[in-house]
């Protein structure tokens, strides 16, 4: 018994399906371009964006001898990217940089979120 035609269903023309690698579906017709346009209703949305230049782990009886000059070592070196978190979501990674007087953060990698 054969169920090839079953359902009388046209020909599936290759050319006209795109495959979209994030998602398991092959979809028909052309793929919509996204521009920063479509996000505008969330540009005024406040967001904490937060620079992580490293850790430590101390005791509390040690944090309470901290003073003005104290030195506390960090698990980072010198030149190591830092962290940057966008409401304590990791979104990339950076570089320190001074301009003028103030310091700042250059990304230099984005980190892509698995979902």
């Amino acid at each position: 018994m054969s169920h090839e035609n079953d359902l009388n269903l046209p020909p599936l023309n290759p050319a006209d399906l795109s495959f979209d690698h994030n998602a398991s579906v092959a979809r028909s017709g052309p793929v919509p371009v996204k521009t920063a346009e479509d996000l505008e209703q969330v540009f005024d949305v406040p967001v904490t964006v937060s620079a992580v230049l490293g850790s430590s782990r101390i005791a509390v009886g040690d944090l309470l001898q901290v003073a003005p000059g104290t030195v506390l070592e960090l698990d980072r070196r010198v030149g190591e990217a830092i962290d940057i978190f966008v409401n304590e979501r990791l979104v990339a990674r950076g570089e320190v940089v001074v301009v003028e007087d103030r310091l700042g953060v250059t990304m230099t990698e984005i980190i892509k979120a698995d979902r």
